[in-house]
């Protein structure tokens, strides 16, 4: 019998942290998971079951999404003999880890590899079940690209070369009432576009209404954004699915005058109090469970805004405060 501790935030709310490898001087998992507890952050989420950071939080506390590799998402999906010796080898020995929900992938696109998602995560589940775990909630990660369309909000609207999947998943979601995982980047809408987007809208920083769509009212683009993937979730019978943003963020440095300490800075800690206390103008008594990208700058990641994301230094001394 295996004994696990899962936690569910009732409320949907909380801020996490996600927590990046690629970098090769970064300080070891049982430093970083008490540097995460000592700014009482009790979620991360890592992109892969790197074995040594599940060491680190057995018995921690800290809340974990655990994500599967793109790589293995085919075999998940056609081999149950290779889903029963995933959860073998990462969740089985670290029972002491509170897992807040298993991600098939991180940002799944194109029309092969998205196909394979839902039979991954309906595997994974199964060998989950096998084990008395079939508790812990499988999903997956999806990003704005796969929206066809966006703005207004309530156009928003899966690609049709994606919406047949996306419907199975969000049918398969809704019905175990399980969430699905958004990365959301006001910071690249902005940049794409600068001309005709505010950037105080874009670092949540004013009070003004700058988009009306019908009766709603939009002062940052982190709703507007979010609300178009309510939309297109509705559109595909997937209304009650629970949206978290497992990823958002803004870069300190590597874009000229787009990036600096201070803008950084604003997004952040205005995002930390917007999702704490308040939902968007759709769904305004839903909090939104959120998950800041990043702990640490990864000087292994691509030069200029990707290396440039965290909130410390591999040193552990900060970039700039949040206050959380």
């Amino acid at each position: 019998m295996y004994l696990f501790f899962l936690q569910i935030f009732s409320d949907g709310a909380g801020i996490g942290l996600n927590y990046g490898l690629n970098g090769d001087n970064l300080p070891s998992p049982p430093q970083v998971i008490s540097l995460v507890k000592s700014r009482n952050i009790g979620q991360v989420r890592i992109f892969d079951p790197n074995h040594d950071v599940l060491s680190a939080l057995q018995g921690s506390g800290v809340q974990l999404i655990l994500g599967t590799l793109d790589a293995d998402i085919p075999n998940l999906a056609n081999d149950i003999n290779f889903a029963n010796a995933w959860v073998q080898n990462n969740i089985v020995p670290f029972s002491g880890v509170s897992i807040r929900c298993i991600s098939v992938g991180n940002e799944v696109a194109g029309d092969n590899l998205i196909n394979f998602v839902l039979p991954a995560i309906k595997n994974l589940n199964a060998a989950l079940q096998s084990i008395n775990l079939g508790q812990i909630p499988v999903t997956t990660t999806i990003g704005g690209y796969l929206l066809a369309s966006s703005y207004p909000p309530s156009s928003g609207a899966f690609a049709p070369n994606v919406q047949p999947a996306m419907q199975n998943i969000a049918g398969f979601l809704a019905s175990n009432g399980w969430p699905i995982l958004v990365t959301m980047y006001p910071y690249f809408a902005y940049v794409s576009d600068p001309a005709d987007i505010n950037l105080q809208y874009a670092l949540l920083n004013s009070s003004d209404v700058f988009v009306r769509d019908g009766d709603l009212g939009y002062t940052n683009l982190f709703d507007a954004m979010v609300d178009s993937v309510y939309a297109a979730l509705e559109k595909v019978n997937g209304g009650n699915v629970e949206v978290v943003i497992c990823e958002s963020g803004w870069p300190s440095n590597g874009n000229g005058d787009f990036t600096s300490t201070t803008y950084a800075q604003t997004y952040n800690q205005n995002l930390v109090n917007h999702v704490l206390n308040s939902g968007t103008p759709k769904r305004p008594d839903a909090r939104l469970e959120t998950y800041i990208f990043a702990i640490f700058n990864e000087d292994l990641k691509a030069p200029g805004v990707e290396q440039n994301f965290g909130l410390y230094y591999p040193d552990m001394t900060e970039v700039y405060h949040i206050d959380f």
